[in-house]
């Protein structure tokens, strides 16, 4: 990263309290109201964050909102109390909203009834300006010279009250996200990246929900281990009913039962409540609420047929491990190299991650089923089906029928 656009490290100042104090946490509708006047008859982009309660709750809801706009100040909306903020997502229809990793967030502002038209995503932009580090609390130090404390990211913020060190905390994160934005907007018009940028934050927000995962199941931290059928039934049994346990109580399922739990019970298989007490992760107060109930899943497990029983993977829709390529297609693998190769030079001419420039699983895709003929058009029109953005499409569709092109030329594939 260039060192011309970061403060030096001496420079750097504390930021310790929000310009306006503290503000109090808006919980009656009448304050909500008085909040969404000021914010509709000031000026400029509205700064915004969320803070959920990952880690403690099962629901990825918001438990604060917190806002911030020139002439209006910051606003701190409590969303339990005030579920509802299709008023002020009517008054700001017009604003354009900056969020830093916007995609994080979206969701749960959706829920309450608040939808951006307009967008900045300051995270997003770093990215595409070539930023190696791009949280928010090292955006605002690099690139402002201010240090943001960021003790209270992991928090429960469903804790109520909130004390006063969150609420500081929370205020503190929209208090110069403004600021950061208007020096990112200068710098990719000074870069010729705005028109991507514009791109991408449309994308971003136009983006579908992602559909379920079949068999989630499958993402149990150390189910590599579980090499049986048998004990595959036993995680999937475990799991599917601690999310049930998780999602009637509002937990977050780790705090129902640990993952390593579900494993070492499927490695085990234990046939009492004692010996499966005896597993670390089944003597917390949570899990011991259910010890019948975690019992009751094995024995089903252990009794079912054969038939059953699931199977060690299942097939997705796209291609295989890019690691299998070379032994199941070694032509396609040889593509894929060249192609992996061509976006990375891209990359690091305009100064990008890879992934910003062009998404792996475009590129995989595309060289496990390019079109019969290649072409740039051909190229371009495979990329836009695969959801990349017009400015990703004119960097990169010529290169890659160029490089696939000259495989074939070769005779390599």
């Amino acid at each position: 990263m260039t060192d011309d656009r970061t403060i030096p490290e001496h420079d750097v100042v504390p930021l310790l309290e929000p310009r306006e104090g503290i503000p109090h946490v808006i919980q009656a509708p009448e304050d909500l109201a008085a909040t969404i006047r000021a914010f509709a008859s000031a000026d400029g982009p509205v700064a915004v964050d969320a803070e959920r309660a990952s880690g403690y709750r099962y629901s990825g809801r918001a438990y604060l909102v917190q806002l911030r706009r020139t002439g209006a100040g910051t606003a701190l909306i409590d969303p339990v109390a005030c579920p509802d903020l299709t008023a002020l997502d009517a008054a700001l229809a017009e604003a354009e909203i900056v969020l830093h990793a916007a995609s994080q967030d979206l969701p749960c502002l959706v829920e309450l009834g608040f939808k951006p038209r307009k967008l900045f995503d300051t995270e997003l932009a770093g990215r595409l300006l070539g930023y190696e580090r791009v949280g928010l609390g090292t955006m605002v130090e690099t690139i402002l010279g201010l240090r943001l404390e960021k003790g209270h990211s992991a928090a429960d913020w469903s804790t109520r009250p909130l004390p006063e060190d969150w609420l500081r905390y929370a205020a503190l994160d929209v208090e110069v996200l403004i600021e950061l934005r208007d020096v990112l907007s200068t710098q990719l018009e000074e870069s010729g990246k705005r028109e991507w940028a514009e791109q991408e934050f449309h994308s971003v927000l136009n983006a579908p929900a992602p559909p379920p995962r079949a068999d989630p199941w499958r993402r149990t931290s150390g189910i590599h281990k579980v090499r049986s059928l048998r004990g595959l039934a036993v995680v999937r049994e475990l799991w599917q009913l601690r999310d049930r346990i998780a999602r009637d109580n509002d937990l977050a399922p780790g705090r129902v039962l640990a993952d390593s739990a579900i494993v070492t019970a499927a490695l085990e298989s234990p046939r009492t409540t004692r010996t499966l007490t005896e597993i670390s992760g089944f003597t917390g107060r949570s899990a011991r609420r259910h010890l019948r109930d975690w019992l009751a899943a094995i024995n089903k497990a252990r009794m079912l047929r054969e038939v059953q029983l699931p199977q060690p993977t299942t097939p997705g829709d796209g291609p295989p491990p890019a690691n299998r390529w070379a032994d199941r297609d070694p032509v396609a693998a040889k593509r894929l190299a060249a192609a992996r190769a061509v976006v990375a030079a891209l990359a690091d001419e305009h100064r990008m991650p890879t992934e910003n420039l062009l998404q792996p699983d475009a590129v995989r895709r595309l060289t496990w089923e390019p079109p019969e003929e290649i072409s740039d058009e051909s190229i371009a029109a495979r990329l836009r089906d695969l959801g990349a953005r017009d400015w990703q499409v004119d960097l990169t569709a010529h290169p890659l029928a160029k490089a696939l092109t000259r495989l074939e030329n070769k005779g390599e594939i």
